[in-house]
């Protein structure tokens, strides 16, 4: 039983709008398939279940977003869990997050901090101050993890653009 503010329908349309958006951010944290559908799954029953309100489409999603992002932190303190390699799926679609898989790698095995600001900033194209109020921390603190992982990335693959 649940309280919800949105209708069958409405709830069909975010799922829809955001699924993939929502399975890439996951897909960065689990790193396989099937933990990955698990928090999409749960993120989304999180929504069915909340009455927030969202003013728009873009809070919706970084709602979203962030919740997802949070659902994946609390599941790797939790879990003990097999992870697979993203080249065992080269036909994963939703997996896909950059052409280049050497650059895709390394973004992966980024620190959960420098990845989430990465991958919001860089696949998402929010901005350090949109990244900051959906992280609860300062703008300062966004590009400084920014700057980091890019030295992080910049060193792992040899100084490549």
């Amino acid at each position: 039983m649940y309280s919800s503010l949105r209708t069958d329908e409405e709830i069909e349309e975010i799922y829809n709008r955001y699924v993939d958006t929502i399975y890439r951010v996951c897909f960065s944290f689990m790193k396989n398939e099937a933990d990955t559908e698990d928090i999409v799954q749960e993120t989304f029953l999180k929504l069915i279940t909340s009455d927030k309100p969202f003013q728009s489409k873009s809070h919706e999603k970084a709602w979203l977003i962030v919740t997802a992002c949070n659902t994946c932190k609390d599941a790797l303190k939790h879990w003990r869990r097999k992870v697979e390699d993203i080249d065992n799926y080269p036909s994963l679609e939703a997996a896909k997050l950059s052409r280049d898989e050497h650059i895709l790698s390394a973004v992966l095995a980024l620190p959960i901090k420098y990845k989430e600001v990465v991958f919001l900033y860089y696949y998402e194209g929010y901005q350090t101050s949109e990244i900051a109020r959906m992280l609860h921390c300062s703008g300062s603190a966004v590009r400084n993890r920014l700057m980091r992982a890019r030295k992080i990335l910049k060193k792992y693959l040899g100084g490549e653009d």
